[in-house]
């Protein structure tokens, strides 16, 4: 047991070595099992040009991780030696994007490849805020400087199309096989640099089915404020990323038990202790895991109207309790949800939009009588707001009858809806009586 101790405590400091002390291991083909095929056609041309040029250049990061993990990735990014104006000068589709660290988007045929310059390590000139984020990293170093930059030891992996070989700085490779997700360096100091990896910790570890390092899991709850001081952009993109991944059940299961759901997502740490709003959750993010895994498309605007929805519901009903009109009450919340929300997800106004389409149309389900069920089905938004219907429905919010109804009304032909209408039984509406205008009275008599 001691002997153990002693190895994890020897392994520990290893890990946490300043760069210029470490040396990568060489994995061959053999190990890894990267074939140069395996990696797009447009990553490879992107280092071949660049070594033909006399620059060093890899495939880096998530691509390797994910292809050794055996999971196809979703793009290829290349780290270079060379500066984005060297990067610019050998591609003529390419343009140089960024504010805090400057990249290169190369245009390869219809794929665009994310080219980075090698990063220095943070020193006391580094450009940070009171709370230790860095805000600006222009600053360009060597390979191994750059892998000791890299927030994951499973990122810092650089293969070589050429070679085949993966140079891997800081044991990626045995911690992914492992399945163990540890941090380069010290965790509170990296948490500082950029809190946004605390959520980047969760998302990887459900998708690669990774556990924490208890190093880097133990300061996550203590520092979870520290998100309070992410530009709300960053927050949105990240938790998109989460909630899109094929894993946000599970990403939300170990957000929860991190105790990075408060505040973060729509007051998940209200939602999830309701059964009808954690069962209303659920089932949206399973769907959503269904269709990213089935390869379908994800609406981030349906996704997140699911999320926020219970909160409306919330404040729609208070609303109401205190007499406000139905419909005018619901718009109120939801405009004060979203409100509220953008404090932490900068939530765009393309998507907010499509939001509230979505929630507007939940009451008009109700009504299956008149004309309103045929306009209903000419809304833009009716197929989202009927999928939205259905979920309310298998959650136990609304009747599923009434769910079954509009699946059949809106694939039934024009005499079956007919037939199909609810009899309207509400009280009929009195026409204003018409006032008939009386002929003005003469002021004298006429004389006979």
């Amino acid at each position: 047991m001691i002997r153990k101790l002693l190895r994890r405590a020897i392994d520990n400091v290893l890990r946490l070595e300043t760069p210029s002390r470490r040396a990568p291991a060489t994995i061959p083909v053999s190990q890894h099992g990267i074939r140069r095929t395996s990696i797009s056609a447009g990553s490879r041309r992107t280092c071949e040009v660049l070594q033909e040029a006399g620059f060093k250049a890899y495939v880096v990061g998530g691509a390797v991780r994910d292809l050794i993990a055996g999971i196809e990735p979703k793009d290829f990014d290349v780290a270079t030696n060379a500066t984005p104006d060297q990067v610019r000068n050998l591609f003529r589709r390419s343009r140089i994007i960024g504010r805090r660290f400057q990249i290169v988007h190369v245009m390869q045929g219809s794929e665009t490849l994310e080219v980075s310059t090698f990063r220095a390590a943070h020193d006391a000139d580094t450009q940070k805020d009171e709370h230790g984020r860095v805000l600006r990293d222009n600053v360009w170093g060597t390979q191994m400087a750059d892998a000791a930059r890299r927030d994951f030891t499973v990122n810092a992996l650089y293969y070589d199309p050429s070679s085949e070989t993966v140079l891997d700085y800081h044991h990626g490779v045995a911690d992914l096989k492992q399945k163990t997700l540890r941090m380069i360096g010290e965790p509170r100091t990296r948490y500082r640099e950029d809190p946004m990896r605390m959520l980047r910790a969760v998302r990887l570890s459900a998708k690669l089915g990774l556990s924490l390092d208890p190093a880097l899991r133990e300061p996550i709850r203590e520092m979870a404020s520290l998100m309070e001081n992410v530009p709300a952009a960053r927050v949105f993109d990240e938790m998109l990323k989460l909630l899109t991944s094929g894993h946000a059940v599970e990403c939300v299961k170990r957000l929860r038990d991190d105790g990075l759901h408060h505040g973060l997502l729509p007051l998940l740490d209200v939602i999830l202790e309701q059964p009808l709003g954690e069962k209303f959750v659920m089932l949206a993010l399973t769907n959503t895991d269904d269709r990213v895994r089935e390869g379908k498309t994800v609406s981030p605007s349906f996704l997140f109207a699911t999320l926020l929805w219970h909160e409306v519901l919330g404040d729609w009903d208070k609303r109401k309790a205190a007499k406000e009109p139905s419909i005018p009450a619901l718009f109120t919340a939801m405009d004060a949800v979203l409100d509220q929300q953008s404090e932490k997800l900068a939530i765009t106004r393309r998507i907010s939009g499509d939001i509230k389409d979505i929630w507007a149309l939940q009451p008009r389900f109700d009504k299956r009588s008149g004309k309103t069920p045929l306009r209903l089905l000419e809304q833009p938004r009716f197929r989202a707001g009927y999928d939205f219907l259905l979920l309310r429905a298998e959650s136990g919010e609304v009747p599923l009858e009434l769910a079954h109804w509009w699946r059949d009304f809106q694939h039934a032909d024009h005499i079956t809806r007919e037939e199909m209408l609810v009899p309207d039984t509400g009280p009929k509406k009195r026409r204003p009586r018409r006032r008939v205008k009386k002929a003005p009275e003469d002021a004298a008599e006429t004389p006979s």
